[in-house]
């Protein structure tokens, strides 16, 4: 992704910024007062997910959300580095190098895998957890279907970036690939998910991350990661099945369960304002 040629009108722009810290070229959007709070968007997503929750919580605190490796606008300097266990580590020194040390941690779909794992991997850990329809077990449904997918023809082609970008680039491959996943977001949003998988790159590192992605050793870490933990599910969700997180929440010492009727993988972009609401109740309890 290109900032001139992309991020033009790019949600909350005006707090964009960009940082070089090894092995990366980092792209954060940093707002608001109060204790810190860290967005982790999920797999092939950007800042861009959090357009209307990032301002609703800069109202009280201090937000800082980021694109992962090679995602959005942050450019990829090793594509070794994709796994859950080199992002955490990577945004873990980030963080540092830039004096940030949260005190909660939001992470969407694996977003929510790298905020349980950055727990061990901070100087500092955070307070409080908020997993929105966490992806701690296996994709299901066309997510499913989709990630391995393109991870496999990624381990055969080197130009299926390029194929998959064409693939879904465009209206009907993006509507295609949000309703499989449950979730009915506004035209805004769509035409945003459809700029960046278009972007060979954006798609490259997606395509790494899910070919690195291992949740084995996270779950078998679950029950010691002993902190006040929300679980966020929208029960449309087709990718993360409620199950999974309801598993998850048995295994974590502190974890509740908020179910959202009528929600699927993508809840806080459906319902930025209630999905925000029962994450400030949270934290209000625990920072």
């Amino acid at each position: 992704m290109d900032w001139d040629r992309d991020g033009y009108d790019w949600p909350n722009r005006e707090f964009s910024r960009f940082v070089r810290h090894r092995p990366h070229y980092w792209h954060l959007q940093e707002a608001g007062d109060g204790p810190v709070l860290l967005l982790l968007h999920g797999t092939g997503g950007a800042t861009h997910s959090w357009r209307d929750v990032f301002p609703i919580l800069a109202e009280r605190y201090h937000v800082v959300a980021l694109d992962l490796p090679g995602q959005g606008f942050t450019k990829l300097g090793a594509r070794q580095r994709c796994s859950l266990n080199a992002m955490s580590r990577d945004i873990s020194a980030l963080l540092d190098g830039e004096g940030l040390q949260p005190d909660a941690i939001i992470g969407h779909s694996a977003g929510a895998a790298l905020a349980l794992r950055m727990v061990r991997d901070l100087k500092q850990p955070p307070r409080a957890l908020v997993g929105i329809n966490a992806a701690l077990e296996a994709f299901k449904g066309a997510a499913g279907f989709l990630f391995p997918m393109m991870a496999r023809m990624m381990a055969l082609n080197p130009f299926s970036a390029s194929e998959i970008s064409r693939w879904l680039g465009n209206a009907a491959g993006v509507e295609y690939m949000i309703a499989g996943i449950g979730s009915r977001i506004s035209p805004e949003g769509l035409a945003l998910y459809r700029r960046l998988v278009a972007d060979r790159h954006h798609t490259d590192a997606t395509l790494a991350m899910v070919a690195q992605w291992s949740l084995d050793g996270l779950w078998h870490d679950l029950p010691g990661i002993d902190l006040p933990t929300l679980l966020i599910v929208g029960e449309d969700d087709r990718a993360v099945p409620v199950a999974g997180s309801v598993r998850a929440a048995a295994r974590l010492p502190q974890a509740e369960l908020a179910r959202f009727p009528g929600l699927g993988h993508l809840a806080h972009e459906e319902a930025p304002e209630a999905v925000t609401a029962r994450i400030e109740t949270f934290l209000a309890q625990h920072l």
